[in-house]
């Protein structure tokens, strides 16, 4: 197997909480760690000073937001994401996955992707697994997330399995979508409802993978925070503990304690 481009050191364990390392191109983040958003290429109101002042040593942007606006060509002329951001640590940028799921009623989805007009210039888009998964390389990005399927609260039982399968054929497909694993992490999404089993389950299905690493999606989308909790636990439980393990969109301090409890390492929120 070729060498990862980032790994995950677990340094001290209290139960099931965790400090830890995730080492990736651009330097080494302690865990566990909050990263700021950045959802256009700036943490608004911070300069990049400030930013590093708060001790944060990891920051997000989206790739939905900057493939709209500016552009990947903008960017690229710029000399790259990070430089643009004046940020000198690692980044990661989230698929666009969520931002299907809060745009719905002007987004149709289907199995090849995501297809939108997009509110800037009036364009129909599609966002795929292919074409997220090239645009997170091409931003020069330390962690690239799968595209997956975020769906509403509540749903089904058999519309979140039907919709995890999803999620999952699309992760297989953004892995043969990668041309620069040398430079850019994979993370894979565990979705499943609130449904225990069935999040255990897609953990354990993605862990099977050996994925650069892993993050539990689809919630603090209205559900309660017992089931956020609950949710949250299942899917740790499942995933490897030698791999970093990010819970997405869900910053208030005390579900961040909860998590932290149960082994989560990353977070974001904005």
């Amino acid at each position: 197997m070729a060498t990862r481009c980032c790994s995950f050191e677990v340094r001290a364990e209290l139960g099931g909480a965790r400090t830890g390392a995730l080492r990736l191109p651009h330097g080494e983040v302690p865990t566990p760690a909050f990263m700021p958003v950045g959802t256009r290429a700036t943490v608004r109101g911070l300069t990049a000073d400030q930013i590093r002042a708060t001790g944060a040593s990891m920051v997000l942007a989206n790739t939905y937001h900057l493939w709209i606006r500016p552009g990947p060509d903008v960017l690229g002329r710029l000399g790259g994401l990070h430089r643009v951001m004046d940020w000198r640590g690692p980044i990661l940028t989230d698929s666009g996955g969520f931002q299907v799921f809060s745009l719905k009623k002007h987004v149709k989805v289907d199995e090849g992707g995501a297809t939108f007009r997009s509110p800037i210039d009036g364009l129909v888009r599609s966002l795929t697994p292919e074409v997220a998964t090239a645009l997170q390389e091409g931003f020069g990005v330390d962690v690239a997330m799968a595209f997956d399927e975020c769906i509403e609260f509540p749903a089904s039982r058999e519309r979140v399995v039907h919709s995890t399968a999803r999620t999952t054929r699309w992760l297989r497909r953004c892995l043969a979508a990668r041309r620069h694993a040398d430079r850019t992490a994979l993370f894979g999404i565990v979705q499943g409802g609130t449904f225990a089993d069935l999040r255990a389950e897609h953990a354990r299905e993605l862990a099977a993978m050996d994925l650069d690493g892993y993050a539990i999606g689809g919630l603090s989308v209205g559900e309660d925070a017992g089931a956020r909790g609950e949710m949250t636990a299942a899917a740790a439980a499942e995933l490897p503990r030698d791999r970093a393990r990010y819970l997405m969109g869900v910053g208030q301090p005390v579900d961040l304690l909860r998590a932290i409890a149960v082994g989560v390492d990353l977070f974001d929120c904005v």
